[in-house]
């Protein structure tokens, strides 16, 4: 950097035509504004009151501006009037200085200057950046009766929203219901403070009655059933907005993405990219993202990476963790790695989740070396403190491969206790090695840490099971019905033809279950005959006859969603299926056999990762 370009501005010349007012929009410094001012004191333009107020508005609120020098030009000013106190109000609040802000509004009543609407607009929204917003919010509210204000369609859309923040449903309501004329605005403040208390039923009720509805109140019901899981509403909610002509815009997208994420109907996801494609949107940092990860979890890494090379010219770091991310989940833990550097080599900075993802890829990969120098490189050289996540990656990397003193040696050292996610990745590592000792240890663990999650009992019990140890695996199980946590259903969608078909365990709903049984029966006959074995170590029951476990085995819902698959769709189609817990041995043992029997590809999601099964052989490499 040259020395001129730490040398401060040249000074602004007046020509005759200009005027300080003209000159202020070109500023560029505040160095400019103060000669600005200067000069609008030397003509007395100062105090003319538009005048005064722009200069004020530079000073508060540009991100060129001094609030320093706002509250200098508020004390010059001869009897200030309301609307220069309101200003610098509002660059108090925007560079996040409540406590000013209300100091000046004492001020301003010390100065008989009477507040409008607009001041109780900023003041409201200055108690929402306090620690403890209620009490001082309500004296507000005393405020705005006194003067006058409380019918001010502005005051009271900021009241709502004011009480939302407290969560404090009932008072919010008080004052949507006292309210005589409401704006689309004031009705959505209200739909999101029921959403985001988490009220569904209040939600849609009020949503039922609104006289008009914008593209912001499709929006928040949207994205209230996307993040209380209710997919199945919020696509249904998003196929309502369409029919009624709104039309949704980046944040409808980014919401209606994830919808189509956590389904894995991959067929409505390519309908939002080519929407987006037909309507020329622009594939922002926050859209690109989206549908990245969109198309990763529903297993099509091919459309994953024709977006990321869409959003060559405006990648962000969002943009890289997504495809990362992406290719980790789907197996291609190498080509992750690879993507990383290429981060590197464009000049993007990592971030702590750009290493949860990298270390999560080398992880799922085995890449012991590359796991390791990676984490070395995040503290030596981003300098970015590893958080609990990051040495989570770390046991996991080292129990995959059965390196399980280095595991512990990460939790004794590491500055935090271990999580539930540590032991669950330990005492899965375990199962795989069957390491029954140390898997009992972080099984109890894990029990203590995460004693209402079923998957915590199913672990250990997995590992009691593999040695027949049915007392224990008895002894689990009780702890775990007295503790009253419940084991969900398994089930498993495929979707065809842009439906989605549901199964669970020993599924008989179908209309079509005659044909999926035949082919069960088919798939059954051509397993046998490729020599497959059930493996029945899993089935947590002291069964002894042999028959019963297999009959269980074999109509596990991922198995009657791939039956159905088969004989819905022409030989070699890729078989898409999303599962709801993890996918059991013998039935990743059957995928594997099944992909080379039909010559098809099939992808399995589960609760833990991606699996794609092609020619007998299965992405995660049996680790999962």
């Amino acid at each position: 950097m040259s020395f001129a370009q730490l040398s401060p501005p040249p000074p602004l010349s007046l020509s005759t035509k200009q005027t300080p007012l003209s000159l202020l929009t070109l500023c560029t410094h505040l160095q400019e504004a103060n000669q600005v001012h200067a000069h609008m004191i030397k003509s007395s333009q100062i105090s003319h009151t538009y005048s005064a107020s722009r200069l004020a508005e530079f000073y508060a609120v540009s991100d060129r501006g001094s609030l320093e020098c706002a509250e200098k030009l508020l004390g010059s000013v001869h009897e200030p009037y309301t609307f220069i106190w309101n200003i610098v109000l509002r660059g108090n609040i925007k560079h996040k200085r409540p406590f000013n802000a209300f100091q000046l509004f004492d001020q301003m009543l010390n100065n008989s200057v009477p507040p409008d609407h607009f001041t109780f607009t900023f003041l409201l929204k200055a108690c929402t950046q306090l620690s403890d917003p209620e009490r001082i919010g309500k004296q507000v509210h005393c405020q705005i009766i006194k003067y006058g204000h409380e019918r001010n369609v502005y005051v009271e859309t900021k009241l709502i929203h004011f009480y939302a923040v407290c969560g404090l449903l009932v008072d919010a309501h008080k004052v949507f219901d006292e309210s005589t004329d409401l704006g689309v605005v004031a009705w959505n403040t209200m739909l999101e403070c029921y959403a985001d208390n988490r009220d569904g039923e209040s939600l849609h009720l009020l949503f039922d009655r609104m006289p008009v509805r914008d593209v912001v109140s499709w929006n928040t019901m949207i994205s209230f059933y996307v993040q209380v899981g209710r997919i199945k509403e919020a696509m249904e909610m998003f196929r309502r907005m369409q029919g009624s002509g709104e039309k949704p815009n980046v944040v409808t997208l980014v919401s209606v993405l994830s919808a189509v994420s956590q389904s894995g109907a991959l067929a409505q996801g390519k309908w939002i990219h080519s929407y987006i494609k037909r309507n020329g949107l622009d594939l922002d940092e926050n859209l690109g993202s989206a549908m990245i990860n969109m198309y990763a979890k529903c297993g099509c890494l091919e459309g994953a990476i024709e977006v990321f090379d869409e959003t060559k010219n405006k990648r962000s770091v969002d943009t890289w963790n997504a495809m990362i991310s992406g290719l980790s989940t789907n197996g291609q833990s190498r080509k992750a790695v690879e993507l990383f550097g290429e981060m590197e080599s464009a000049g993007v900075k990592p971030n702590a989740i750009t290493f949860s993802c990298v270390l999560n890829a080398c992880s799922h990969g085995g890449l012991v070396e590359e796991g390791t120098v990676c984490f070395k490189k995040m503290i030596e050289v981003y300098e970015i403190k590893p958080d609990i996540a990051h040495y989570g990656c770390m046991v996991d990397l080292f129990g995959r491969v059965g390196l399980f003193e280095k595991a512990k040696e990460i939790l004794k050292t590491m500055p935090m206790q271990p999580d539930a996610v540590m032991w669950r990745a330990l005492t899965s590592a375990c199962r795989i090695y069957k390491n029954t000792e140390m898997g009992e240890q972080a099984g109890l663990q894990l029990m203590e840490h995460a004693p209402d999650d079923h998957t915590s009992y199913v672990l250990l019990s997995n590992i009691y099971a593999i040695y027949s140890k049915w007392d224990r695996v008895h002894k689990v199980r009780k702890m775990m019905w007295e503790r009253g946590v419940k084991k969900p259903p398994g089930s498993s969608s495929i979707e065809l033809g842009g439906i989605v078909h549901e199964f669970v365990v020993g599924d008989a709903t179908h209309v079509r279950k005659k044909e999926i049984y035949m082919m069960l029966d088919e798939m059954g006959e051509r397993l046998k005959l490729a020599g497959y074995e059930p493996d029945t170590n899993e089935v947590l029951l002291d069964i002894d006859e042999e028959e019963i476990k297999h009959t269980s085995l074999a109509h596990h819902s991922e198995k009657l969603a791939v039956a159905f698959g088969f004989i819905s769709t022409i030989p070699r189609t890729t078989i898409r299926v999303v599962k709801n817990l993890r996918v059991c041995n013998d039935c990743h043992s059957s995928m594997k056999l099944l992909s080379k029997i039909y010559s098809r590809d099939i992808i399995v999601r589960d609760s833990n990762r991606f699996h794609h099964f092609r020619e007998g052989l299965c992405s995660c490499m049996d680790f999962w």
